[in-house]
This record gives structure tokens, sequence and C-alpha cells, in this order.
């Protein structure tokens, strides 16, 4: 593949972006007054996620003029971490398990639009399997917070 497709890989890495940095910057201090609050690492990998989706959607559409799979994961991948955020201000412990379970099935979405990039050759293996370890890791983290989730539960 061209440095285009590689470059979206390189840019968003679990590394938060100047920007964000700053917001998380001014919400740290504000966390920190609050004893019962304390950080959140699966919406953290989950919203760094949702943003090298975007960029992978935008190299898909304006590179390989690709729109109909880059619409799906788009659409699949940004949804895990909404999904998740949504879920820890649920109403209920069953509330939480609920919109976790979306949040795991967002993520086997995505991980089928990316193995098909991948086989179909609009990404390289390299960069696909880049995206895919860290959806998998998600994947786990959600796995983990769902059984952790139903254990309280009872």
């Amino acid at each position: 593949m061209n440095n285009g497709a590689e470059s979206f890989v390189k840019t968003v890495r679990w590394i938060p972006h100047r920007k964000i940095d700053f917001l998380y910057l001014m919400c740290y201090y504000v966390k920190k007054e609050s004893a019962d609050m304390k950080e959140n690492i699966l919406i953290d990998k989950s919203i760094y996620f949702a943003a090298r989706i975007i960029k992978l959607h935008k190299y898909l559409i304006t590179k390989q003029k690709e729109t109909i799979i880059s619409k799906q994961i788009v659409r699949s991948g940004t949804s895990i971490g909404a999904n998740i955020n949504e879920g820890n201000y649920g109403q209920s412990r069953a509330d939480f398990i609920a919109k976790m379970h979306i949040a795991l099935k967002e993520t086997a979405e995505t991980e089928y639009w990316l193995k098909l990039l991948i086989l179909s050759e609009y990404i390289s293996e390299k960069e696909g399997q880049s995206l895919l370890c860290d959806c998998l890791e998600i994947k786990r983290m959600l796995i983990s917070s769902i059984n952790t989730a139903k254990n309280n539960l009872n």
C-alpha cells in the first residue's frame, strides 16, 4: 500500500491528539475532586479506536474510492464507544449490561468489516492487523466487563 494508507494507522494509536489532551487535562482536575470516579480505560480505548476508524473511513473514500464498506465500518466502529459511554450512565446494572452487549455486537461487526477489508486488499495486512488487534482488545475488555457485571448482579 502507499504512504497514505500507512499514515492513518500511525496518526492515532492509543496516543491522544493534542486537542484531546487539553480536554482530558481539563477533565482530569474535575475527576480528581470526585473520590468515587475512576478513569475508564475502556472508554478511552474505544474513543481512540473510533478516531482510527474515522481516519480509515476518510482514507477509503478519498484514496480507494470505496463507499459501501467504509460507511458500514464507520457506523459500527464509532458505535462501540458510544454504547460503552451510554452504558456507564445506565439506570440499572441490567441497563449497563444491555449496553455493553450492544457494544460487543458492534465490535464483532467491526471485526468482520476489518477482515473483509484486509482480504479484499483495500488495506494492507499490516494496517488491518493493527486495527484488528485494537478491536479484539476492546472485545476482550467488554466480555470481561459483562462477566463482572453479571457476577455482581447476583
